[in-house]
């Protein structure tokens, strides 16, 4: 059965509208100089939970990382292997969505912090002035992804308690 059109207009709009928060709350990250370094807190990133709620996050995340990269210092190699991530990410907390303690989707919080870990470290450590080096790869994907867990903990969860709570926003997020 096709979707209406109408259902596919709010798909696309909760997309865009995804897709904006990213791009606001990574730029203000980065005003501070918190979004584009080997310990990124990105307050954008508190948003990947989403895709275990609302299948239009994950185009929506997508978009937003790149358009959030276009100033990262790390240029089109940040646009490019970022917004990969994001996007493979976004599709595994959404496979992961259904494994949920207290109605928490607790396993969807992992593949962020994993896929931008390790993919985001390895795109730091190949772009840094002594090539790749394991020593460095290592621990720059476990900055990535500790800084990544950090915002996921201290943002993250509790707007997944709100989307568990609210009622309005579920309602939203169908």
């Amino acid at each position: 059965m096709k979707p209406s059109s109408s259902s596919r207009t709010r798909r696309l709009t909760q997309a865009a509208l995804i897709a904006a928060a990213y791009v606001v709350l990574t730029y203000l990250a980065a005003l501070p100089g918190l979004a584009y370094l080997p310990v990124q807190f990105r307050f954008s990133e508190a948003l990947t939970i989403l895709p275990a709620y609302l299948p239009a996050a994950v185009p929506g995340l997508t978009v937003g990382c790149l358009l959030g990269n276009l100033f990262s210092s790390y240029g089109a190699a940040d646009m490019v292997f970022g917004t990969l991530a994001t996007l493979l990410a976004a599709v595994l907390t959404r496979a992961l969505r259904r494994f949920r303690v207290k109605g928490i989707p607790l396993l969807s919080f992992l593949p962020p912090i994993v896929v931008n870990g390790v993919v985001v470290g390895a795109e730091i450590t190949f772009l840094s002035p002594k090539g790749f080096v394991w020593g460095e790869f290592w621990a720059t994907a476990l900055s990535v992804g500790w800084s990544e867990l950090l915002v996921l903990a201290i943002l993250g969860l509790p707007l997944a308690i709100l989307i568990q709570k609210n009622k309005a926003l579920q309602k939203f997020l169908q």
